[in-house]
């Protein structure tokens, strides 16, 4: 059962990814598509640990959930997770729209977050094919 939950998870992810691809060249929906990065990235995580029968927490942090799967994915750049999570709640305010410190991210912030997003995806896709 955890193994089709997992592949749930999985799918769920991607169809952030395909919404992403349908919405990366618009710059003013920048913020947007770091919301989707997170939220694909986060379902990613937790597709490894139902995979592996582990407890999936009810939390939004990239990092505890990075944490948990440390062992069985390579995540380089923690930075980037924790920009990240500043959009899992912060996007859906329209006073703050998911801002960096910066301001709303650039068109360049949001093609690296997308490449990173379809980078963990993609490990945590080819983990569960090949288990």
């Amino acid at each position: 059962m955890n193994k089709i939950i997992a592949k749930e998870w999985l799918k769920a992810a991607n169809d952030d990814l395909v919404l992403i691809s349908n919405i990366i060249d618009n710059e003013s929906l920048t913020h947007l598509v770091a919301f989707h990065c997170q939220q694909a990235i986060e379902k990613s995580l937790k597709a490894i640990l139902e995979y592996n029968n582990n407890n999936v927490p009810k939390r939004h942090d990239l990092l505890v959930l990075k944490d948990l799967v440390f062992d069985q994915i390579e995540v380089e750049n923690e930075d980037m997770l924790e920009a990240l999570n500043s959009f899992c709640t912060e996007s859906r305010y329209p006073g703050d729209l998911g801002l960096l410190p910066e301001g709303k991210p650039t068109t360049k912030d949001a093609e690296v977050f997308y490449d990173f997003a379809k980078n963990i995806y993609a490990q945590a896709n080819e983990l569960l094919i090949r288990n």
